[in-house]
């Protein structure tokens, strides 16, 4: 459909037919936002991977994969999502243009969660029920180092620079940090108990680490790996035991953290320079892991008991949408289209 017009034929329309193009031309503008991404949510319980447009807020379909999804990642280009199918002890992979599976990765037992090496060649996945970090190079689809770690390994991150790859262990309560070229321990940090997700500053200077029983978010210096704050959660009217920090994410400036409450059905906003929760905003029940689109204009969290995805636009700080996913939506990452 032509939208516009030129000067001249706008000269001889009618005013009424005026209006009528400016409206469609509206409309139509609105229909084709810009920065329309694609999200992939993993429904622990549904043993599927629900996907969204995230122009539309909408869900374009829903694909039958393997028992137990829980932790996914996109490859660099967008063309494979790797899926931890926890109770098939196997890694798959998602064509994300066919939307079929069309392989498998080897993996220890309950692979939980993953995370991609910069360049893309290796694999890094946690087994929750070997206490190992198994690295797995993609091109060959073999396994090249089980690394021992803690108990119940759950958190994957690596540092931006690509050197240093963090796990934590649920009941060890620690961060081991790993050295990415000889894949062995050199440090390991105490923290509150049951940690969950481990997450680097933009600018690499700290790594924060969620402890989920003990309600706290441990800021680490990633330079000399020691604790250097902790930050406490405080939402009226809920326990303490209802405030259990799981996923985060930082704004791409790093001025801005979001953490998921878990059962508080929150997420905090905190201030990364005063270290000072600013908001709380209410989602969906159970809010356990979070992703932000690639433009960093809206962040997406799973939230596992109502079975929804709350779409939160960052620069407003609010919430803008929920929209239903399968059963107990667990993973989500986003990938342009």
């Amino acid at each position: 459909m032509q939208i516009a017009i030129s000067l001249r034929e706008r000269s001889k329309a009618s005013p009424l037919a005026s209006s009528v193009l400016a409206l469609n031309a509206l409309a139509f503008g609105m229909a084709s936002p810009a920065g329309a991404f694609t999200a992939y949510v993993s429904n622990e319980k549904g043993n599927s991977i629900t996907i969204i447009d995230t122009g539309k807020m909408d869900v374009t379909k829903t694909v039958q994969v393997g028992h137990r999804p829980r932790g996914i990642a996109l490859s660099q280009d967008g063309g494979e999502l790797f899926i931890c199918a926890g109770d098939d002890d196997l890694i798959q992979i998602l064509d994300t243009k066919k939307l079929s599976i069309t392989g498998t990765l080897p993996s220890g037992a309950d692979p939980e969660l993953l995370i991609l090496s910069p360049d893309g060649k290796l694999l890094y996945i946690s087994n929750e029920n070997d206490n190992l970090v198994t690295a797995i190079d993609v091109a060959t689809r073999k396994i090249v180092a089980e690394i021992p770690v803690g108990v119940e390994p759950e958190g994957m991150e690596l540092s931006p620079d690509g050197k240093v790859l963090v796990n934590t262990s649920e009941t060890t309560n620690m961060a081991h940090l790993i050295d990415t070229e000889t894949h062995k321990i050199f440090a390991n940090v105490l923290v509150d108990a049951r940690p969950r997700a481990a997450q680097y500053t933009p600018d690499g200077s700290e790594l924060w680490v969620s402890s989920e029983v003990g309600g706290t978010v441990s800021v680490i210096d990633a330079a000399n790996p020691k604790i250097k704050q902790k930050i406490a959660f405080e939402v009226p009217g809920l326990s303490k035991e209802a405030i259990q920090p799981v996923g985060m994410r930082f704004t791409q400036d790093g001025k801005k953290a979001f953490v998921a409450l878990g059962p508080a059905n929150r997420v905090a906003v905190i201030d990364t320079a005063t270290k000072k929760v600013e908001k709380y905003l209410l989602v969906g029940q159970r809010v356990w892991q979070l992703a932000l689109t690639p433009d960093g204009k809206y962040l997406y969290t799973t939230n596992g008991v109502s079975n929804d995805v709350s779409v939160i636009e960052v620069a407003s700080l609010k919430v803008l949408k929920s929209i239903a996913a399968g059963a107990f939506p667990w993973g989500v990452a986003i990938a342009r289209q």
